[in-house]
C-alpha cells in the first residue's frame, strides 16, 4: 500500500503567505497513490448505511465518483453558486481565507436519505459543517465524512462533533 503523504505535494504561502497548500495533483496522477487512497475510502465505508455520497467541488469530486461507482451509490455534486442548472438550496459559510457559498439542487436529496460527505481535506471544518447543515435541512442524515488529509492543528474536528469523520493522512504543524 502507498504512503499517501509521499504522494501529496506541499506547497508554501498558497494561497496568500503563510498557508501551505496541500496539493492533491501529485496524489491523484500517481496511480497507486491514488488506488490506495480510494481503496482506504471505500474500505472506511463498507460498515455504513448510506443512500448517497455528497462530493464537495471540485477535488471531493474525484474522490467521490469512484466511490459511488464502486459501492453503487448515487452522487450528489455539492457546487460553487451559480454552477447548477437547476434550482437549488445554497448556504454561506467561512473558510480560513475568505467566505464561500455551496449549493445542492432543491430536489437532489430528501427525508430519510443517507448520506457520506467526501471532500479532499478537513481543516477548520467549516466547509463540511456547512454542507452538513445544508443536507439536513433537507431531511436527509449525514452518515459519515471522509477527507484524504487532515490538518489537526486546525481543529476542525472540533466543529463536526456528532459526525463519524475519517481521515488518512495527517498533516500537522507542517
Amino acid at each position: 500500500m502507498k504512503d499517501l503523504k509521499e504522494c501529496i505535494r506541499s506547497i508554501p504561502d498558497f494561497p496568500k503567505e503563510g498557508i501551505i497548500f496541500r496539493d492533491i495533483t501529485t496524489l491523484i496522477q500517481d496511480p497507486e497513490g491514488f488506488k490506495t487512497s480510494v481503496d482506504l475510502m471505500e474500505n472506511a465505508l463498507k460498515d455504513i448505511d448510506f443512500d448517497y455520497i455528497v462530493a464537495m467541488e471540485a477535488r471531493g469530486f474525484v474522490f467521490g465518483a469512484p466511490l459511488s461507482y464502486n459501492l453503487n451509490k448515487g452522487l450528489v455534486l455539492a457546487r460553487k453558486k451559480g454552477k447548477l442548472p437547476y434550482k437549488t438550496i445554497e448556504t454561506t459559510y467561512d473558510l480560513e481565507y475568505g467566505t464561500a457559498t455551496l449549493e445542492l439542487h432543491e430536489d437532489a436529496l430528501k427525508k430519510g436519505d443517507k448520506v457520506v460527505l467526501i471532500d479532499d481535506l478537513l481543516a477548520t471544518g467549516g466547509t463540511l459543517k456547512a454542507l452538513a447543515d445544508l443536507v439536513e435541512s433537507t431531511g436527509a442524515e449525514v452518515a459519515g465524512m471522509l477527507c484524504v488529509i487532515e490538518l489537526p492543528e486546525l481543529k476542525g474536528r472540533e466543529k463536526l462533533k456528532g459526525y463519524k469523520v475519517e481521515t488518512f493522512v495527517s498533516f500537522e504543524g507542517e
